[in-house]
């Protein structure tokens, strides 16, 4: 979907290089300047998963040749990735004004954790913290214990990536209308924020409260995980009353007075601890037998090996293992586009002789 579209990504952690696999994964033309001289990032691979499909170039930003290289590829780019500090990229000479001066019509992707400016933006922080500040991670875990957020997945990709990608492919389609690139303030603070508004609507209504375990997500006995026989845990989300119907009937608790009163706060902890004990006399894979194919929304808790394992992964094939590598495919699909494999990831610097010749 994006043949056509070449992207510039300034060798980074997290959040910009997601990006650019993103990006990458739906058809774009991503260069990523990989610095010269090795990989000097602790626990990052040499061919990480985040770099598939993209080609390497290995550059000293800090070399005026090498810098002459990096701003004829912008030249040549429709937009630019990078995640340092703010001032970084213009101590380099690469700022989004030397940026522009080459590429009028380049759309400068900015990753951050607290935005460009404010008195925060050069302090050091990470995906807990982000999305700490910004009201995000109040509503993680349940009530009583320390709120906690699958990592990454709610600020650095989520909040960050996510909106990155969606700012640059916005100010692309812009650029081509008026021929100005635009730079792309994508903060995760701001992000994960934003992400809150769906919950927040709940709220207009009366149905969300700023108390955690209070609202009507966080607190029911049916929008949970409850711990099995054997140690795992199975998810519950019925919230609609036809689909508690039927997860009560799966339980054989139709007949229960006090499980009909499904929206009852006063009921809720109560019915939480029934549950657990409910839950607690079988396996995790035999709930999951029990509420198969049905309508209850159960679902087991699985972790990433076991979900390619499980017959849904044979429907969609999203989980593949490629070099000993575990990976999700790319994601959103277009209907009658055949689903792939994901690429492999190049060598760092694989790709320099290429794109140098490319550039004569």
């Amino acid at each position: 979907m994006l043949n056509g579209i070449r992207i510039i990504e300034i060798e980074g952690l997290g959040p910009g290089p997601f990006t650019g696999m993103l990006l990458a994964d739906l058809g774009a033309d991503v260069i990523v300047v990989h610095r010269k001289g090795g990989n000097a990032t602790p626990g990052v691979p040499d061919r990480s998963i985040l770099d598939r499909g993209k080609r390497s170039i290995e550059l000293d930003l800090k070399e005026p040749d090498d810098l002459s290289t990096v701003k004829k590829l912008v030249a040549s780019a429709d937009g630019l990735i990078e995640g340092f500090r703010p001032g970084v990229m213009e101590r380099l000479g690469l700022g989004p004004k030397d940026c522009n001066n080459v590429n009028p019509a380049l759309v400068y992707g900015r990753m951050t954790g607290w935005g460009q400016n404010g008195h925060l933006s050069k302090v050091a922080g990470h995906d807990l913290n982000y999305i700490a500040l910004s009201g995000a991670g109040w509503y993680a875990s349940d009530a009583g214990d320390a709120p906690f957020t699958p990592p990454t997945l709610v600020g650095d990709i989520g909040g960050g990536a996510m909106y990155l990608a969606v700012g640059i492919l916005a100010g692309i389609l812009n650029a081509r209308q008026t021929g100005k690139g635009t730079v792309v303030d994508a903060a995760i603070y701001d992000g994960s924020a934003h992400m809150m508004n769906l919950m927040l609507t709940m709220r207009q209504s009366g149905m969300w409260n700023i108390a955690r375990g209070q609202s009507m997500l966080d607190g029911p006995h049916w929008s949970r995980c409850y711990r099995t026989a054997d140690g795992g845990y199975i998810s519950v989300q019925s919230l609609e009353p036809k689909f508690y119907a039927i997860f009560l009937e799966k339980l054989g608790l139709s007949e229960d007075p006090d499980f009909a009163r499904q929206f009852d706060k006063a009921l809720w902890p109560t019915l939480t601890d029934r549950l657990r004990g409910v839950f607690a006399h079988k396996t995790r894979d035999e709930w999951a037998k029990i509420f198969e194919g049905s309508d209850a929304c159960v679902a087991p808790v699985l972790n990433p090996e076991e979900a390619m394992a499980h017959p849904m992964n044979a429907a969609r094939a999203t989980w593949h293992e490629i070099d000993g590598v575990l990976q999700a495919a790319a994601a959103p699909r277009f209907l009658g586009e055949p689903a792939s494999a994901p690429a492999t990831p190049p060598a760092r610097g694989q790709h320099t002789n290429d794109i140098l010749f490319e550039l004569k």
